[in-house]
């Protein structure tokens, strides 16, 4: 019999059960429903609303049952359709008829959306360290590399010459704004949904608050029609995301052709690439290509869910199941992607004879040479016209500028003296632009020093909030021996 089969005259059509049932994909949130069971009944307890030992005994039955999954030894079985009616199941196995007071004051409705809460405070928090780990590698190999020049591209046509250190430093600006936009969405994650009911509270004199503290939540959901509908949290969550894969994605592709022969400018370690099944001598960026190509699936799970929820009235409807499945595949992603980036970083060796090679073989310092003119009191717009002039002289004749005569370089301009070698050296270029967010040397060790310190302010916030997200590890918090 269904736990809520009372008002029905036959069984649920075997399709129909099928169909409809989701303890394929929820029955991972299994801890998170029994944490927030023994909150609920904790409070059940200390509002009188249940006698103490029926307390106690629902108690016990949950961590028999916690105990049965982790060794493996419980069912989930889809006649009992989602992830809280199979436990709900299994604890009246455990204790009888008792356990169905578990549910007193609650909805299946608040239940899951507590759950939701529970599972993506704890994921949100893990993919957060994982950023943090990502961005200090990449400041690590940044600051190997403070020295290392390398072609700075638009339109992937060399432009002008920058730090390899600074390219690098732009990726961890990306991250620092995904960490923000997460800490954000924790506030709107970090809310208790339970004691709304079905949709407009209950009749038992309940104590939402007591809940809230149990969980470590902070704060609770003022109307209970909107805590049982709201899915926003998970939107965010995945708009962010999205956003995330976006930063690593742009990454990975140049990772790709980075590694590429033709560019050569760096080699990823042998762990994180594969080879081919005809041609022995491949080694390919899988692993980046990888990361780029599952970009598209967390975009696909923001867009389903926004699809779902746009046209649904208040409050709970069925559709909101499909919820989940994005949200589980979204975290697996994007923990994955994280997860196999940071050593890839980490391991990557970089080839700065390549880079300083492509750099003195092209003419991304003629900017330089339009800024001299102007230095020497020649409106830009003529110095624009002077040096474009100047590089069409140079691909005729196979020359760079550095490669001219002084002779070569005053038939353009009359104003051009022996300084203009200077000026256009490939590190005179690179620290010329010393002004805030510049690729000057100097520049870059201050980004270096102020995201180190950003780091240090997430990882206090970290370890102020880590307390919160061990819930769903420590099982037994909130609940009275």
């Amino acid at each position: 019999m269904k736990l809520w089969g009372g008002r029905f005259t036959k069984p649920t059509n075997q399709l129909v059960e099928e169909y409809t049932a989701s303890i394929s994909f929820d029955q991972q949130m299994w801890r998170q429903d029994i944490v927030g069971s023994l909150a609920h009944v904790a409070m059940l307890g200390k509002c009188g609303i249940l006698p103490m030992e029926e307390v106690r005994q629902i108690i016990a039955g949950l961590k028999k049952v916690k105990d049965k999954i982790e060794r493996g030894q419980a069912q989930f079985l889809v006649a009992h359709e989602d992830v809280h009616m199979n436990i709900e199941k299994m604890l009246i196995e455990e204790i009888g008829p008792v356990g169905g007071k578990l549910h007193t004051g609650r909805s299946r409705n608040d239940q899951v959306a507590t759950d939701m809460h529970l599972y993506l405070r704890e994921k949100l928090m893990e993919i957060i360290q994982l950023a943090m780990y990502l961005q200090e590698a990449l400041i690590e190999k940044a600051s190997e590399h403070l020295d290392t020049v390398m072609p700075g591209y638009t339109h992937l046509q060399r432009a002008q010459p920058v730090l390899f250190g600074y390219h690098l430093m732009a990726y961890v600006s990306m991250l620092q704004r995904d960490i923000e936009r997460m800490t954000e969405t924790w506030k709107r994650v970090n809310v208790l949904p339970l004691g709304a009911g079905a949709l407009a509270g209950t009749t038992f004199p309940i104590d939402r608050n007591f809940v809230a503290e149990l969980l470590q939540f902070d704060g609770i959901y003022q109307n209970s029609m909107d805590a049982v509908s709201d899915r926003d949290f998970i939107v965010e969550f995945l708009a962010d995301s999205s956003l995330v894969m976006t930063h690593l994605s742009r990454l990975c592709e140049e990772l790709v052709i980075w590694s590429s022969q033709e560019f050569s400018f760096i080699e990823l370690d042998d762990e994180f690439c594969t080879g081919s099944s005809i041609m022995p001598q491949k080694k390919n960026p899988d692993v980046a290509e990888l990361v780029r190509g599952k970009t598209g699936r967390v975009y696909g799970n923001l867009i389903g869910l926004l699809t779902v929820l746009k046209g649904l009235p208040l409050a709970y409807n069925k559709d909101m199941q499909e919820d989940k499945e994005g949200m589980f595949d979204t975290v697996a992603t994007l923990h994955g992607a994280l997860a196999l980036l940071t050593p890839m970083i980490k391991t990557m060796q970089v080839r700065s004879d390549r880079m300083r090679q492509a750099v003195t073989q092209d003419f991304s310092n003629a900017t330089d040479l339009a800024d001299y003119l102007v230095r020497k009191n020649m409106p830009f717009r003529q110095a624009h016209e002077v040096v474009g002039k100047t590089v069409l002289y140079c691909i005729e004749n196979n020359k760079y500028l550095l490669d001219m005569s002084l002779a070569e370089f005053q038939s353009f301009s009359g104003v051009i003296g022996e300084d203009v070698y200077e000026a256009l050296a490939v590190e005179t270029v690179v620290n010329a632009r010393n002004v805030l967010g510049g690729t000057a040397r100097n520049q870059v060790e201050e980004q270096i020093k102020e995201y180190r310190k950003l780091l240090a302010d997430t990882h206090a916030w970290v370890d102020k909030n880590s307390q919160k997200v061990m819930i769903e590890s420590l099982i037994d918090v909130g609940s009275p021996a």
